[in-house]
């Protein structure tokens, strides 16, 4: 019997005596993602062309023509997609109708109308009401004063910036796993965050992240207690990993806006007209 592609991948790697973190380290692809395909198991995996990129970059690094793969791949996608044909063809959706007759909608439409209208001016009555100025007291005594009184209302305070002696750094995701791959003072590292299992680390110097961006929008961003609003990829963004750092010269300006500012377009070129304040802009 023929091996199938995920087997073929397996094998080779174990030939070579590479383990599944080593893959997933160099390639910057998920180990789960990794495992569904040598299990033959495409589902956990996003699909389309990043389906294809991830199996071209798997059979490359332990040495499988990436043709041959890719091959193997399109026809089991082609299998799977004649099978979801297949599936949706069998169902047939019923269409029920009510042959029953009823009495004429008419006149119930008009006493709704009616009594809304009643409800509606009855309620501007009671607005109106509760709304007009109450008559001041008057003082009819002889020599009496009437003194108005200025009242300025007192301005907001703007809240305190969080302490940016250090960086304290909380990632959380809605989908199902978010595999991050971080440089944390120099220190290289990869974990897998799942819902209400949010990755967390704190540096003195600076923390880099990078995570495949089309999760992005499910990313949720703590800087040193403080709730940061999710950065988005541009269009323009080349790579399929999404990478973002904090740092000791951009915390403040970060904690400030509230947002976190892309520069560049994936793949090192720096973007024309980024604007103060930490616009999400790349060129």
């Amino acid at each position: 019997m023929a091996e199938s592609l995920g087997e073929k991948l397996r094998k080779a790697r174990e030939d070579r005596e590479i383990s599944i973190s080593e893959v997933a380290e160099q390639t910057r692809i998920s180990a789960l993602y990794l495992q569904s395909i040598e299990n033959d198991d495409y589902g956990p995996l996003p699909g389309g062309i990043f389906n294809k990129g991830f199996i071209k970059s798997f059979a490359k690094y332990v040495g499988v023509d990436e043709g041959e793969a890719l091959a193997s791949y399109a026809r089991i996608a082609a299998l799977q997609e004649a099978a979801e044909d297949e599936k949706h063809a069998k169902y047939k959706p019923e269409v029920l109708t009510d042959d029953r007759s009823g009495p004429p909608l008419i006149p119930t439409i008009i006493f709704s109308v009616v009594i809304l209208g009643l409800l509606a001016w009855g309620v501007m009555l009671l607005v109106n009401y509760l709304s007009a100025p109450s008559s001041p007291a008057s003082d009819d005594s002889p020599g009496s004063k009437t003194t108005a009184t200025n009242s300025t209302a007192p301005s907001p305070q703007k809240s305190p910036l969080p302490n940016i002696d250090g960086i304290k750094l909380k990632i959380g995701t809605s989908a199902a796993e978010l595999s991050i791959q971080s440089t944390v003072d120099g220190k290289l590292g990869s974990f897998v965050v799942k819902p209400g299992n949010p990755w967390e680390t704190e540096a003195t110097d600076s923390v880099k992240v990078s995570y495949y961006k089309g999760l992005a929008d499910t990313v949720q961003i703590t800087l040193n207690d403080q709730k940061i609003e999710t950065p988005i990829p541009p269009e323009s963004w080349r790579k399929n990993g999404f990478d973002f750092e904090i740092n000791k010269e951009n915390i403040r300006k970060t904690l400030e806006s509230g947002k976190i500012a892309i520069e560049g377009d994936g793949v090192g070129n720096t973007a024309p007209g980024n604007t103060e304040g930490g616009d999400n802009t790349a060129g």
